[in-house]
């Protein structure tokens, strides 16, 4: 068998997407998905002009190979682009691997490990009332874990928090807004800091201790800024803070759990395992928090994953909607297969990403499910991915009442 060829598509149903299609000279298909919010023709091209030409007349069979020559090969290693590229190569590759086998890809990875896959899903709201609205809106869903994200008074926008109370209800926010610019947000991080605790207060007092909770900070404090939220929030018993604080220097991560017993999420931005050496071997986090179209993709994933259980560090995959449902299925059949899981992180897809991608997995009672579909379980529709073309679209960025710009 070898790899006769690969097309990237790129469609915009509910939002943009990449896809790298591979096919084989026997007729197998296999998708990746290759989405990076805000820059996806960057790696459309990527994928188009450099990694399609190295692939045609490989044999699919043999993904270890394929992954360390096309991370080894470029010199120039890493980054969101190149890592995004290998990745959707890599579940490709699976995908097609688990056809060929007449196996869902969580079988050739070990097995299952559990039965269901727990996910958290996303309440905000503008208010307490419409906060309250969207958590049981979200408990109706079958959700027993649920993110809290609340606007701060005084501000204008903030990150995930939709614009009006009734899209909060539902959570369809996407931030990637298609517009000429990015749009601009204001931040204050002492606001912050006196509010968010009194919302928590108020939803634990209103919906009791059982509900599992859990916020991202998004990156948006300092080291002390970031143990002071910490220390805050443990009256609330957090499921996990997330990204609390830029994790590019473990040294600030030193200072976090120095000073806090909330269980920390980082890695959302993360790109490869080594950014998680010293996270991990320092024990200086509880849960990864990559996504497998980011990181690339089940090959990579699967190791950081058995790195990070020798210290029983355990899984929060990256899932909301600018991962596409080829990437999420990726995820669940890791999710399924590993002892360390976490968390699965899951935003529904909206009606015409459901069209244009064809998925196998399922959400009942708070739980996901990969499904029994040999490979990932996610078929492309081509014919209703080329209705919607691709629109530019920007995440916002944040400034500082002063104008400073500051991380969104």
């Amino acid at each position: 068998m070898r790899i006769s060829s690969a097309d990237v598509v790129v469609t915009s149903p509910d939002r943009n997407f990449v896809t790298l299609k591979i096919t084989t000279d026997d007729g197998l298909t296999g998708l990746g998905d290759a989405t990076l919010n805000g820059r996806e023709l960057a790696v459309a091209a990527y994928l188009t002009e450099h990694v399609v030409p190295l692939i045609i007349d490989r044999d699919p069979h043999r993904i270890e190979d394929t992954w360390q020559f096309l991370y080894r090969s470029a010199y120039w290693r890493r980054g969101p682009v190149t890592m995004a590229a290998i990745a959707a190569v890599d579940m490709a590759l699976w995908d097609i691997k688990g056809k060929a086998a007449s196996l869902p890809v969580y079988q050739l990875l070990g097995g299952a490990s559990r039965t269901g896959i727990r996910a958290y899903g996303h309440a905000s709201g503008l208010d307490l009332e419409s906060l309250f609205d969207s958590i049981r809106m979200h408990q109706s869903l079958g959700f027993t874990a649920i993110r809290v994200q609340t606007a701060v008074p005084g501000l204008r926008a903030v990150y995930g928090v939709a614009a009006s109370a009734g899209e909060g209800t539902r959570y369809d926010y996407e931030p990637a807004r298609r517009q000429a610019l990015p749009a601009e947000e204001d931040w204050d991080t002492a606001a912050y800091l006196r509010h968010l605790p009194t919302v928590f207060d108020a939803v634990r007092a209103e919906f009791g201790p059982e509900l599992t909770l859990l916020h991202d900070g998004h990156h948006r404090m300092t080291p002390n800024q970031a143990a002071r939220l910490g220390r805050s929030l443990e009256p609330y018993d957090l499921f996990w803070l997330e990204d609390c604080t830029p994790a590019e220097n473990p040294e600030a991560l030193r200072r976090v759990r120095s000073q806090t017993t909330t269980p920390l999420a980082i890695g959302e931005v993360f790109n490869t395992a080594f950014d998680y050496q010293t996270l991990i071997t320092e024990q200086l986090i509880d849960y990864v928090r990559s996504a497998v179209t980011h990181t690339g993709g089940l090959t990579p994933m699967k190791k950081l994953m058995d790195f990070a259980a020798m210290y029983q560090i355990k899984s929060g995959i990256h899932g909301p909607t600018d991962i596409s449902p080829v990437g999420m299925a990726a995820a669940l059949h890791l999710d399924l297969a590993i002892h360390n899981f976490g968390i699965q992180e899951y935003m529904p897809h909206g009606e015409l990403t459901n069209e244009v991608f064809r998925q196998s997995f399922s959400f009942t009672d708070g739980d996901l499910h990969p499904g029994e579909q040999p490979g990932l379980g996610v078929e492309l529709d081509e014919g209703a991915a080329a209705r919607f073309p691709y629109e530019r679209a920007y995440l916002p960025f944040n400034r500082l009442l002063d104008g400073t710009v500051h991380d969104w």
